[in-house]
């Protein structure tokens, strides 16, 4: 497609939300698939196709964070390679698990779990040292990563950054390393949805293509250069705010936005 037939008036909101979801997800290490995913769905894509749709923009995105954070050496390697393996495995098991089983149940049990983290995060932000640990239970916690992920339309970045976070890791690596981990994660779940799905380049997901990619750089430059107490004061608010956003949204359905996070 010409650069000139592109419709930017139909594809300019999506670009402000892939805008600002990407340097959330560089910068935080979640955010981009809940805000995206959220939006699809909202405007009527029934929920898978809403995931597929994200996929297809955040394979791209996602490889654009994993380099910009490679760049910025904010990547633990030995621990990234612990977290990709199980988390390409556990992420088809997920596309498995979606269409055979109701994994609904698994949805609030896991909000309230990140609240919990988020919780925590904020009460031992100004109470720790930053140093690295060496990170116990990481090849579970990226197969589940995984597994949620593509059976539940997100879940990598809450959990495996919030986990990382949580067991004392510096927060910078925690968060490059999670995103560098997660292209691969999202490019085995995209090719299974484009196999089923095909691929869905529809305007939306153009979009926040575009705002994601552009947004990518900027983000890791942040997570560099935010102070580490800051950087875990904004995951931990981030995974308590959007955690419960998705609780009350289980509860009250639909809510006016995002009905599902």
């Amino acid at each position: 497609m010409e650069v000139a037939a592109i419709p930017w008036a139909d594809i300019a909101p999506f670009i402000i939300v892939g805008l600002f979801a990407q340097i959330i997800d560089s910068a935080l290490g979640l955010g981009f698939g809940v805000l995206s995913n959220s939006l699809l769905v909202l405007l009527g894509a029934p929920p898978i196709t809403a995931s597929a749709t994200t996929r297809t923009a955040e394979s791209f995105t996602s490889g654009a964070t994993g380099v910009a954070h490679v760049l910025q050496r904010n990547v633990d390697w030995p621990l990234f390679a612990r977290l990709a393996v199980p988390g390409v495995i556990g992420g088809v098991t997920g596309i498995w698990a979606l269409y055979f089983f109701q994994s609904e149940i698994l949805r609030p049990v896991l909000l309230v779990y990140l609240v919990a983290v988020g919780a925590y995060l904020l009460w031992r932000a100004p109470r720790r040292p930053f140093a690295f640990r060496r990170i116990r239970l990481v090849a579970p916690l990226g197969f589940l990563g995984g597994f949620l992920d593509s059976s539940g339309g997100g879940g990598w970045g809450p959990l495996v950054t919030g986990n990382l976070l949580a067991q004392g890791m510096t927060p910078r690596m925690a968060v490059g390393t999670a995103n560098a981990a997660e292209f691969f994660v999202t490019v085995t779940v995209l090719t299974a949805f484009a196999g089923i799905h095909g691929l869905h380049f529809t305007n939306a997901a153009t979009g926040i293509l575009i705002g994601g990619l552009v947004a990518a750089p900027f983000g890791a430059w942040l997570t560099r250069r935010m102070p580490p107490k800051l950087l875990l004061k904004l995951v931990g608010a981030l995974l308590v705010a959007t955690s419960i956003w998705g609780l009350a949204s289980l509860m009250f359905d639909p809510l006016p936005v995002f009905p599902r996070i």
